[in-house]
């Protein structure tokens, strides 16, 4: 498979060809930067961790030079941020068993560059290979602008595909923004309280976030633990840890449903609940 920057890369951790690797995939993860889908995506990790038949594919979009850094990075320059977080992204495939990872290395400025059609046709390729039947990918409320403009890409690839490459569904994570504004019958729930060593390895992996200033290993999980323990009031906990997802899969089915109109939809009933719980009680 040719992709478009000359950098980009396949790393498959158990050493089988690519297309191979891609074919066997179930669950696929698109994620903005590298860190991106072990926050985002644990659901489909760990639903490919040694079940057999089941093999989860990662795909970073951007080269991840722009990351704020701290410590012993601080000095470091983009072109050395983007080299280590290349590893560290190739260390947590090899710790989730993940049956492949792609880098895509686009400059996060060519990804929100909706007139680039690079990253369109690489994520088109991908899918198109892989036939995954779950995609996990950012949600269109973060308010990171390159995951917003990732996962407007990931839509625009998948509606350009036949519908025998499509997946059965596509969700939206949390990474920039947590999903807990949604209301309750809107939110597509994963329990991810399993392997909490492999969840904690897989963030502590990426050093150059955690120790350069971004503790994302202690607010990924917290944020799960949150979730899971305020999601119901009035009952008690089902699960420890919980991811919330926003279903996307209606924008792929429907070319003539805009992405916009579907948050809008979901603020629209997250502000009219909010407006009958108060009045209810005025």
């Amino acid at each position: 498979m040719q992709l478009t920057k000359p950098g980009a890369e396949f790393f498959v951790p158990d050493g089988r060809p690519v297309d191979e690797a891609l074919a066997r995939t179930t669950h696929m993860g698109v994620g903005a930067h590298q860190d991106d889908l072990e926050i985002m995506a644990f659901d489909g990790i760990l639903k490919c961790f040694h079940v057999e038949g089941n093999w989860f594919t990662g795909v970073s979009v951007t080269d991840g030079s722009g990351a704020p850094r701290a410590d012993l990075y601080l000095q470091y320059t983009d072109e050395m941020m983007s080299g280590i977080r290349r590893v560290e992204q190739k260390k947590a495939a090899v710790i989730g068993d993940y049956g492949a990872q792609a880098l895509l290395d686009f400059p996060s400025k060519e990804v929100k560059d909706a007139s680039n059609p690079g990253p369109v046709a690489d994520l088109k390729a991908l899918i198109d290979a892989a036939r995954p039947r779950v995609i996990y990918t950012h949600n269109l409320a973060d308010k990171h602008d390159t995951h917003v403009a990732v996962t407007l890409r990931v839509i625009r690839a998948l509606r350009e595909l036949p519908a025998e490459a499509r997946p059965e569904a596509l969700y939206g994570c949390e990474v920039w923004r947590d999903l807990d504004w949604m209301i309750d019958k809107d939110k597509v729930l994963f329990d991810v309280a399993p392997h909490q060593n492999l969840a904690a390895a897989l963030m502590g992996v990426f050093d150059s976030q955690v120790c350069g200033g971004k503790r994302y290993d202690l607010a990924s999980i917290g944020r799960r633990q949150a979730n899971a323990t305020f999601f119901e009031s009035h009952g008690v906990d089902e699960t420890t840890h919980m991811i919330y997802g926003m279903d996307l899969t209606p924008l792929i089915h429907d070319p003539s449903k805009e992405p916009l109109e579907l948050v809008k939809e979901h603020i629209d009933r997250f502000c009219a609940e909010v407006a009958e719980r108060v009045g209810k009680f005025s």
